[in-house]
């Protein structure tokens, strides 16, 4: 019973924590997507777009994408004539890069600096989309989409505007509720039954592969299997009980960044008629190359400061 207590509460907590992030910028993005603001924001990355070898109307997407969610992203592809190249690039930069206001705002929640999320999420999507269109020289043909997206009613006036808004800030917070409450009360029986302590210790080559120690090791789970703003919620717990320090906190946003959410967001890429499995396995690479190569410099750096202490003091 105790353990349903304290899960039911961690989970409430967690809820809340992110919920004061998503209600208000959901609400924000909302409102924006009925203004000039994002087809400025459009036209002014457009130009770019040849560096990854897209056209500029394939900024919309990315735009969607960054601003809004990945579905809102793949909308945006599927009202595009676009090569099976172009939308191959465009779904590897948004795997790496989406959703981005609300993910930060939780990965600055869990104490990562701002710098290393939009360094790290920006940076992967734009070098990848650089080294696909230098590497890859076919998919020159148009892609076949295997669904369209649901037509919905745009809304008349700004009352109409923010009611969506409401409504879809709502929604989410009742989504978020449904899946991070069960989350947290499962956590809090692994906890209490001690299977979390044995699923770390399995886990331990893995985690020290990365450069993390085990007791990161239910955040990584977490948020490979059901995403980072949800994944959020155990590693927020993990940094204020478990005693995960802001380093290993950090590396594992990193890995996380770059492969979250698998299972998901690989299998909704399917009805852009991709091949999804390279997207997975460079997704999956990508993780353990960056988190790995950022490890061994945050080492090799604290290494030097010791040294310094030593020699100074």
């Amino acid at each position: 019973m105790r353990t349903l207590q304290n899960g039911l509460k961690a989970g409430l907590t967690t809820t809340w924590t992110l919920g004061k992030i998503i209600f208000p910028i959901t609400i924000l993005v909302v409102i924006l997507q009925h203004t000039p603001i994002l087809p400025w924001v459009v036209k002014l990355i457009s130009p770019f777009m040849g560096l990854f070898g897209l056209s500029g109307e394939a900024a919309i997407p990315l735009v969607l994408g960054n601003a809004l969610n990945l579905y809102a992203g793949i909308a945006g592809i599927l009202s595009l004539d676009l090569t099976v190249k172009e939308v191959f690039i465009v779904a590897v930069m948004l795997s790496f890069a989406h959703n981005i206001f609300i993910e930060t705002g939780v990965a600055l929640k869990v104490g990562v600096k701002l710098w290393v999320v939009l360094v790290v999420r920006f940076g992967l999507a734009a070098f990848s989309g650089i080294i696909i269109n230098l590497v890859w020289k076919g998919g020159g043909e148009l892609a076949k989409y295997g669904m369209a997206p649901q037509a919905t009613a745009a809304p008349e006036g700004w009352i109409d505007i923010g009611l969506l808004g409401l409504q879809k800030a709502s929604f989410g917070i009742l989504q978020l509720a449904l899946i991070v409450i069960p989350l947290m009360v499962i956590v809090q029986f692994l906890k209490d039954r001690h299977y979390l302590q044995k699923f770390s210790n399995a886990l331990a080559p893995f985690t020290k592969v990365i450069g993390v120690q085990p007791n990161a090791s239910m955040t990584l789970v977490a948020g490979l299997v059901i995403g980072l703003a949800y994944g959020a919620g155990v590693m927020i717990q993990a940094v204020q009980e478990d005693g995960v320090s802001k380093r290993d906190a950090t590396l594992a946003f990193i890995f996380l960044v770059a492969c979250h959410a698998v299972v998901e967001d690989t299998l909704i890429f399917v009805p852009l008629g991709i091949p999804v499995f390279p997207l997975l396995l460079i997704r999956l690479v990508t993780a353990f190359v960056l988190t790995i190569v950022v490890a061994y410099f945050w080492k090799q750096a604290e290494r030097q400061k010791q040294k310094e202490v030593i020699v100074n003091g």
